[in-house]
C-alpha cells in the first residue's frame, strides 16, 4: 500500500478551477433552490457508493475491468463495484435526479454538458473514516470532505453565500463509510476493545459530520454498514461458511453508536435533520427470506474463484454467474445491483425499524 494518490497542490487546484468553471456554467440552477424537489444529492463514502474515482487514483483499488459492469448501461466497467448499479445511483434516481458523477472525473469532463447542479459523488473505494484506513490508496472521509468544501467556495464565488447556503440546506448528504474501518480491525485483531475501536470512529465521526454541517449540509442520510461479517470474504473465513460473528458484532456497536451520535448532534445543531437506515435488519430479513426477494444464493458470490468465489476477487480471469438478479452479493465484498436497489428502495421509502426517524423521502420533504 505505497502508491501515492494524485492529490498536489497543483492538481487540487486544478481541479478548483474546473469545478468553478462548471459552477459557472449552470447559471441559475443553484439559484432555483428545491422549487422542483430536491436539488441535489452528495454522496461521501466507500465502494458501495464510488462511481469513478478510484479510476483517477494510483491505486489498485479499482473496478474499471470486466466482469464489472456487465449490466449497467453499454455493459462496460465505470469504477462501481457491481454488475450494474450501486446505492449511490438508485439513491439519486429515486430522488429524480441524474446519478451524481466523480468528482476526479472533472478533468476528464470538459466540454461535455454535464454540470454539478445536481450533486456530487466524492465516494472512494477502500475510504474509511480513519485516515490510516487504506493510506495512500483512497480518498480518505477528510480527504472527501475537503473537495467538498473546495466544491462550497466555488460556489459562494459564482452565487454567493446566500444561495450556496440554500442550495446545500435543501440537498440530501448520503454517507456511506465505515465497513472497511472495520474490516481492518477485524483482519488485525487489534490490541483495543471493540468498544474502545468503535469509540475511536464516533469520535472522528463526530468531528468530520460537524465539518459537513459548517459547510452547510442539514439533510443527512447515513447508512449503516449492515451483517460486514455475512460478505462472502469473512463467510469463507469460518468452518461452516456461516456469517462471522465477530465482525457483525462490532458492525453493530459501530451502528447503534452513529445513531446515538446523529441523536446528539441533532440535539445541537441547528436546523440538523438526519434518516438511520438500519442494512444490518434489512438485509438479514433478505438472507432469511430469500425466496420472498427473488434471491436463490446469499453466500457466494457471483463473480470471483475459490470457495463460495471469495477467494479471489472478481477480475476479468474469474467467472461469474449467468444470473445476476438471483444472488445477494456481486463480489466477495458487495451486493448486487438486484440487492442494492431493494436495501435503497427501504431506505427511501420504508419505515421504522428499518429507517429511522424518517425515511430520506420525508428528510428531502422537511
Amino acid at each position: 500500500m505505497a502508491s501515492s494518490i494524485t492529490g498536489s497542490h497543483f492538481e487540487e487546484l486544478v481541479l478548483g478551477l474546473l469545478m468553478f468553471w462548471y459552477l459557472s456554467s449552470m447559471g441559475a440552477a443553484i439559484n432555483n433552490g428545491n422549487s422542483g424537489g430536491v436539488p441535489a444529492v452528495y454522496v461521501v463514502g466507500d465502494s458501495l457508493a464510488d462511481v469513478g474515482n478510484n479510476n483517477h487514483l494510483l491505486t489498485y483499488m479499482k473496478a474499471d475491468f470486466p466482469h464489472n459492469g456487465i449490466d449497467f448501461a453499454g455493459g462496460k466497467a465505470t469504477g462501481r463495484f457491481s454488475n450494474g448499479k450501486n446505492a449511490a445511483d438508485f439513491i439519486a434516481e429515486k430522488l429524480g435526479l441524474p446519478s451524481p458523477p466523480a468528482y476526479l472525473s472533472i478533468k476528464s469532463s470538459i466540454g461535455s454538458s454535464q454540470t454539478f447542479s445536481t450533486g456530487i459523488n466524492f465516494a472512494s473505494a477502500g475510504a474509511g473514516i480513519l485516515d490510516a484506513t487504506h493510506n495512500g490508496e483512497c480518498l480518505s472521509l477528510n480527504k472527501q470532505i475537503d473537495y467538498l468544501s473546495t466544491t462550497y467556495a466555488a460556489m459562494v464565488e459564482k452565487n454567493g453565500n446566500e444561495q450556496a447556503q440554500a442550495h446545500l440546506a435543501n440537498s440530501i448528504f448520503a454517507i456511506i463509510i465505515g465497513s472497511n474501518d472495520i474490516f481492518g480491525y477485524v483482519k488485525s485483531n487489534g490490541n483495543t476493545t471493540p468498544q474502545q475501536f468503535v469509540g475511536s470512529l464516533i469520535y472522528a465521526l463526530q468531528g468530520q459530520l460537524q465539518r459537513l454541517y459548517n459547510i452547510g449540509a442539514r439533510k443527512f442520510a447515513f447508512v449503516g454498514t449492515g451483517p460486514v461479517g455475512c460478505c462472502p470474504s469473512l463467510r469463507r473465513q469460518t468452518e461452516a461458511n456461516d456469517c462471522n460473528a465477530a465482525a457483525n458484532s462490532v458492525s453493530d456497536l459501530y451502528d447503534q453508536s452513529v445513531l446515538t451520535l446523529l441523536q446528539e448532534l441533532k440535539s445541537q445543531l441547528s436546523n440538523m435533520k438526519y434518516s438511520f437506515f438500519n442494512t444490518t435488519l434489512a438485509m438479514h430479513e433478505i438472507m432469511d427470506n430469500p425466496a420472498d426477494y427473488g434471491f436463490t444464493e446469499v453466500k457466494a458470490a457471483c463473480c470471483g474463484l475459490g470457495d463460495l468465489n471469495a477467494k479471489v476477487a472478481c477480475t476479468p480471469f474469474s467467472s461469474y454467474c449467468s444470473n445476476r438478479t438471483n444472488h445477494v452479493f456481486w463480489d466477495f465484498y458487495h451486493p448486487t445491483q438486484a440487492t442494492a436497489e431493494i436495501l435503497t428502495a427501504k431506505m427511501l421509502e420504508g419505515s421504522a425499524p428499518h429507517v429511522y426517524p424518517v425515511n430520506v423521502m420525508q428528510l428531502s420533504a422537511l
